[in-house]
């Protein structure tokens, strides 16, 4: 988010003199290329080769949960320790440390939900040349190559995955500076000289090497100098995937869905930045990173999880990049036996290499086995799912009064308004301006009436002010993050001087949890829910607008951890949340930076995007390749952030958002307002029908996100997940499906007078939403659009629950009916669900408090069954009608209810589309009940 700033010094005026002049894109020159990092400049000059790490056999060790064998690099003689463990449910774990190390190395906490249960290896055979392990699977084998050191894992004859047959695995040894070395005891002493010897075999060549590496000690970019007093600590790690071509995941990036290779470029950047108004398709690191890759091919689907928290860049290479059609069909007719394989090269600033490897063999399999190692995604709140109304900034309290009776003057759902930055008394989080918001407890009290909500900005930069509460508290209690030097780190960010709470810290986050208190945060309600932006952290005058890398969080330097810092600022938030309810309702917060384990606590966002088609277009990969690494909870600002709208991509983009999983229209300070009415009657109605078409399929949504917080699969998701061995699918990004049922190919292009969306799957059937017409599957189909069209597909073979009333918001449905579409498949069979709960408490997990019905349609029959007979929770809501899709006209239509009764239902026969319509079963919808169609 980009802001407006008062009572700042001029160097921040500067700085959003630059940042804030409308029509500017992202200035690279802020940002790092590899080139400029050193350690990835070091780490890139590295050749594929023959690897100098050879693993000394006559060190191994196995137990029953482990592995151990020391590596030692034939070139320096420092010795490394390998760690393999092969964990529950089709997943092995590489580590590797120094053995001796000066210090301890950063191992990331607080990603993982547990320590991941192993299982027993088993040696099945060792010679000099290396040895032979089984993983359990009749077929599944892991060989450890001596030299030079190398892993496999192979599935019969077929090598599933290698580490280090490239020969790149590099560990930067921590050493002391020739300088300053002194005498020291044991393993460090001898640690000590080995670094000494090390660089004593060659001095006049080391001299150089230093000069030439001046970047290993200290390092400058722009005005900032990174004082490095541990050295260089850079590790990387290849891995080489036989026999696939596609790989996803590694966000964020403003890039297709389908990685591309790295070649002659830069490679992917996985730090978290503060990106302005920043750039499409190409690899610069943008506000989270999540260190996750999916490999997939027909035959199997791979996860690789790189746990680090440091600055990190992936290479990508590949045997077929950059063949023409041409190339490859020549290649088929001739025979060319060379099969695909991507390589991929792992390279972080510093800590350890601890790296998942996650076999599959099925998409499905691979999300239930990362998220057994980080969670799943957050259940939110049903209004959550819902329309939410933002903008930087609704001026004052008569401001949100006005908005949300415009919404209500024009017939338009929504559930959520948002306060910015401004809402806050000189930008000091946790207070209202009390000239602009004088009563905040009337004017959420006004919203509750409605049973609408609001979110207000909650931002990790505190205002360095004595006169500020909770400056003086983290202050008092040492909770501010430190410069190298010991004092509090102190940057330039909203409020002007800031200081940064360490959220490292367990006892400043749960200090920060209890922020949230009702008798703490003043002027809190209920229905106030949060959002953190700028953490990643973001510090305008700092390099590349961030914090130094040499500040300390208590024993570790920010390098080490900068990835994971908004991760901690989310828990904690959400944590406060959950407190002040005495733990009984689920939070609702949106984080801007995020890492592995950030769906656990709420939604993000793809931050702050342009006015411009190709950022409504990059909105779907962008949300797809998060789904993919488990945050199923992602959205682009409808709109867009930057610049202003025409009035017909608007339009687009609310239809393309009320498709995606977070559905928030968001504006900058200097753009024209733009609430959904501003843009004449006709537009007013389009927006409107969009939004409502989201609220209908609340109940879809809800069950959707019900499954992603039980099994980790994701919500929104590319086609191939679903249909994994056709390739048609495999780089397809202007498309998705909700679930596995409903398929959505908004219409993205500027004047579009059509748009051609494939329909998956050989024998199968799609029936378009709006106007119940049936569509062969494994075909591309031309589709013409105009204004009004979001073209929807429901799979045949499917059940799909609506809510249809119009209400002013979510939780106004609450009691309202279900209307079942069943779309048949050419068997005349479709199933599907139905989740209900409260909506918003724990009391679904805690005490089983919900509903879940198996609906089913076979032999002329539509049925609803108990798919959990331990839970206990009532409701009023009642089915009211049901609309079938490729039936045939009954007889007779009659509901039988599980005691027996029975009654005849009126219905309606559309021959020429072949839907059936049967009227108001007036059933509930939590109870046992069939429908015989005779």
């Amino acid at each position: 988010m980009a802001a407006f700033i008062v009572r700042m010094g001029p160097l921040v005026v500067l700085w959003l003199a630059v940042c804030l002049s409308g029509s500017r894109a992202v200035d690279r020159g802020n940002f790092k290329t590899c080139n400029q990092s050193a350690f990835c400049k070091r780490q890139r000059a590295l050749k594929t080769g023959q690897s100098p790490y050879r693993a000394l056999l006559e060190t191994l060790e196995l137990t029953n949960t482990k592995l151990t064998l020391q590596l030692i690099n034939d070139n320096n003689k420092v010795r490394l320790l390998l760690e393999l463990y092969r964990l529950q449910g089709n997943m092995t774990r590489v580590k590797i440390n120094e053995l001796k190390p000066l210090k301890p190395r950063f191992e990331v906490p607080d990603v993982l939900i547990n320590d991941p249960p192993t299982e027993p290896l088993s040696l099945l055979s060792q010679d000099e040349n290396g040895v032979v392990l089984s993983l359990g699977a009749d077929t599944q084998r892991l060989i450890v190559s001596a030299k030079p050191f190398r892993l496999d894992i192979m599935e019969g004859r077929e090598v599933l995955l290698s580490l280090n047959s490239r020969g790149l695995l590099a560990f930067e040894h921590l050493r002391s500076r020739k300088d300053t070395l002194s005498d020291t005891d044991g393993a460090e002493k001898k640690e000590e000289t080995d670094a000494a010897n090390e660089q004593a075999e060659g001095e006049e060549t080391v001299k150089e090497d230093e000069k030439a590496e001046d970047g290993m000690w200290e390092e400058t970019f722009k005005s900032h100098t990174d004082s490095k007093p541990n050295g260089p600590s850079s590790i990387s790690l290849d891995v080489s995937l036989p026999g696939v071509e596609h790989v996803y995941g590694i966000p964020e990036h403003a890039d297709t869905l389908k990685l591309k290779t790295t070649d002659g470029g830069d490679p992917y950047r996985l730090y978290n930045l503060d990106v302005f108004q920043y750039e499409l398709f190409n690899p610069m690191a943008l506000y989270g990173a999540i260190p996750v890759m999916l490999s997939h091919s027909p035959q199997r689907t791979m996860g690789l999880f790189w746990l680090n928290a440091a600055e990190t860049w992936v290479d990508i290479s590949s045997n077929t990049a950059g063949k023409t059609v041409f190339g490859q069909m020549l290649d088929f007719v001739q025979g060319s036996s060379e099969a695909p394989q991507t390589d991929v090269r792992w390279i972080s600033e510093s800590g350890i290499i601890d790296v998942f490897i996650m076999l599959g063999p099925s998409p499905n399999d691979v999300f239930s086995q990362y998220a057994s190692l980080t969670g799943t995604q957050a259940f939110p709140p049903l209004s959550a799912l819902a329309y939410h109304q933002c903008r930087w900034n609704y001026n004052d309290q008569e401001d949100v009064a006005a908005v949300d009776q415009g919404f209500d003057d024009h017939d338009i759902p929504y559930d959520f308004i948002w306060l910015d930055i401004e809402h806050a008394d000189g930008k000091r989080y946790f207070t209202w301006d009390p000239h602009k918001f004088p009563q905040p407890r009337d004017m959420l009290q006004g919203l509750e009436d409605k049973r609408r909500k609001m979110v207000a900005i909650v931002d990790p930069h505190i205002k360095v002010d004595t006169n500020y509460k909770i400056h003086n508290e983290i202050r008092s209690r040492g909770f501010y993050i430190k410069n190298k030097d010991g004092g509090d780190y102190e940057g330039w960010c909203w409020p002007g001087n800031s200081g940064y709470p360490d959220f490292t810290n367990p006892e400043m986050r749960a200090w920060w949890a209890s922020m949230f208190a009702y008798d703490q945060y003043e002027g809190s309600m209920e229905n106030l829910y949060t959002w953190n932006d700028m953490n990643e952290p973001s510090v305008f005058n700092g390099p590349e607008v961030t914090m130094h890398k040499d500040a300390l969080h208590r024993n570790w330097e920010h390098r080490e951890l900068h990835n994971i810092y908004g991760l901690y600022v989310q828990m904690a938030t959400a944590e406060g949340l959950v407190q002040r309810s005495g733990g009984a309702e689920r939070p609702f917060v949106l984080t801007r930076a995020f890492f592995a384990g950030s769906q656990r606590y709420g939604a993000v966002w793809t931050g702050d995007n342009a006015a411009e088609w190709d950022h409504l277009k990059i909105s779907i990969p962008m949300c797809l390749s998060l789904g993919l690494v488990g945050v199923s909870f992602c959205g682009a600002d409808v709109g867009g952030f930057f610049k202003t709208p025409s009035t017909e991509l608007l339009v687009r983009w609310y239809q393309t958002g009320a498709y995606q999983p977070f559905f928030r229209a968001h504006a900058h300070l200097d753009t024209p307002r733009r609430e959904p009415w501003l843009f004449g009657p006709d537009n007013t109605a389009l927006i409107r029908d969009a939004v409502r078409q989201r609220y209908a399929l609340l109940p879809y949504w809800y069950q959707l996100f019900y499954h992603a917080h039980q099994t980790g699969q994701p919500v929104m998701r590319p086609l191939w997940v679903e249909y994994p061995q056709d390739t048609a699918t495999f780089s397809m990004d202007d498309q998705f499906l909700l679930g596995k049922d409903l398929l959505v190919h908004p219409v993205t292009e500027e004047g579009a007078r059509g748009v051609t969306a494939y329909l998956p799957g050989n024998g199968e059937v799609w029936f378009d939403v709006h106007t119940f017409q049936k569509h062969n599957g494994a075909q591309n189909l031309y589709i013409p659009v105009t204004m009004s069209s979001i073209p929807v597909f429901q799979r045949g073979g499917s059940i799909i629950p609506r809510k249809v009333r119009v209400r002013r918001s979510s939780s106004c449905m609450e009691h309202d009916p279900y209307t079942l579409y069943v779309a048949l498949n050419t068997k005349r069979f479709a199933e599907g669900e139905l989740y209900i709960d409260d909506g918003h408490t724990f009391n679904f997990e805690r005490q089983k408090q919900f509903i879940h019905r198996r609906l089913y349609f076979a032999n002329n029959s539509l049925s609803s069954r108990n798919l959990a007979p331990g839970s206990q929770f009532t409701t009023l809501s009642w089915i009211e009608k049901v609309v079938i899709l490729g039936a045939s006209k009954p007889n007779k239509a009659t509901l039988r209810m599980s005691d027996g009764m029975e009654s005849l239902l009126d219905f309606e026969f559309n021959a020429s589309m072949s839907v059936l319509t049967l009227r108001k079963p007036g059933v509930n919808a939590g109870m046992d009940w069939t429908i015989v169609l005779q």
